[in-house]
Order: C-alpha cells, then structure tokens, then sequence
C-alpha cells in the first residue's frame, strides 16, 4: 500500500475504467483524486461540520426510507459514516451497492466496508450504473457537484434502475430560506468550491427527469431550507382487471 491507495490488482470487470470526467478532474480533484484528501476529508466529525451539524438527521431521514432485506444502490461515495449506516439498516439479508467513477474512491470504499458482507463497491458511472434493478437507490450529496446535463443523465439512469414500487432518495443541497442566516455564506461557498450548485438550488430535482410523470414525488427540507430529502417512487402497477373494476 503506497499512500493510502489499494494496491490489489484490478478485477477484470473493471479492467476498463470510465473515463474520469473533465468536470470531476478540473473542479475537484483537490476533494476526491488525492489520497490526502480522503485522510483530512473522510471523518465523521468533518462531515458533521461541513453539514452545519445535520449529517446524523440526513442519514437518518434516508435510513427511515429503508426496509431490511432490501438490494439498495449507493449512487457515489461518500465520505463519513453513511454507507455504513445504510449497510446496517438493510441487516444481513440485504445487499448494497455503492459505485464511483473514481478508482481511488472505491478502493477506499471497500476498505471502509470490509466489516460488512452484505455490502459490495465497484467501479461505474452514476450515469450507467449497470447492476440491474434496486428496490432504492440512495443519491447522497452527489447532484450539487455535476453540471446540469450530467444531472439530467444521472437522475434519468437511477430513475431506471428502479421497478414498480421501488423508489429514489436524492439528498442534496436545497435554496434556504430568505432569512437564513447561512445563505448568502453558503452562496459564497457554492461560488468558489460548488460551481454546479446553483444549477440544483434554482430547479426541483424532478425538472431532470425527462419523464417525472411516471413518479410520484415528495420533497421536504431541513434545517432553514438548506437541505432536501426528495423521493421519487414509481407506482406499483395495476392489474388490467384491477383496474377495470375500479372505474
């Protein structure tokens, strides 16, 4: 092991990267290419301050959307406790999947996650995440940090991964309220180090879905307005005779 990188050879499946995106390499390089990054970022307590406090209320909201049992795709990784968390609550019968486009991040993911069978990492884009259907993905503080075509792509791949009955959570970043005290800060923040924020601050997440009809969609915020939980649940269907009867 040579400066925190994983040294293993590279499973076959994975032997042909994604290419790491131009916006990824330009805007955050300094966040998730370098392994000191991940030893200065990746703590709970750095995390918890970075979300002003609110990381334990985040994960539990997207943890109350969760059953036991349940297959769950992790859209990229991400730093703190919250795969850890999510692997807990599905128990031993469940299975998550947690992908990123980036090799250092799923290296890094599978060493955090060497305690938990029932968890798998490996290497994909948000954008084609392969792997089937999931009864939920989970899309943790990912949207805020791609432009807004890449949005589209993302939230359209991980609306598909999903059957009848299954749904999205997207947590993210949301506009506070006109009083927040931490809104213009947070502009200020989003201006130098989140130049794709503004683009999911101004917009619903459901405006990236090329079909947000064929969810249902149910949003609340927190803390002032500055985060939101979004969750988009396609409908069970209905049996053709169900719904002749019920007509």
């Amino acid at each position: 092991m040579d400066g925190g990188i994983d040294n293993r050879p590279v499973p076959a499946h994975e032997a042909e990267a994604p290419q790491l995106p131009d916006y990824l390499v330009k805007t955050y390089t300094w966040a998730y290419l370098k392994p000191a990054s991940l030893r200065l970022l990746d703590n709970t307590l750095v995390v918890t301050a970075i979300l002003w406090g609110n990381l334990n209320r985040l994960i539990r909201v997207n943890c109350a959307e969760l059953s036991a049992g349940q297959r769950v795709l992790q859209a990229a990784n991400v730093y703190g406790r919250y795969s850890a968390d999510l692997a807990r609550t599905l128990g031993p019968e469940g299975r998550l999947e947690v992908i990123d486009i980036a090799p250092l991040q799923v290296d890094h993911c599978r060493r955090k996650l060497r305690g938990f069978p029932q968890a798998k990492v490996r290497l994909a884009d948000a954008a084609a995440p392969g792997g089937g259907v999931y009864d939920t993905v989970c899309c943790f503080f990912l949207l805020h940090e791609i432009p807004d075509d890449h949005k589209h792509r993302v939230v359209d791949a991980l609306l598909a991964a999903v059957p009848p009955g299954g749904k999205v959570i997207f947590t993210d970043y949301h506009r506070a309220a006109g009083w927040h005290p931490l809104r213009w800060p947070m502009n200020l923040v989003f201006r130098i180090l989140e130049p794709f924020a503004f683009g999911l601050i101004e917009r619903e997440i459901a405006d990236f879905a090329s079909d947000s009809a064929a969810f249902v969609w149910r949003k609340s915020t927190y803390f002032g307005g500055l985060y939101q939980k979004v969750v988009a649940e396609r409908p069970r269907l209905v049996p053709a005779r169900a719904a002749r009867a019920a007509e």
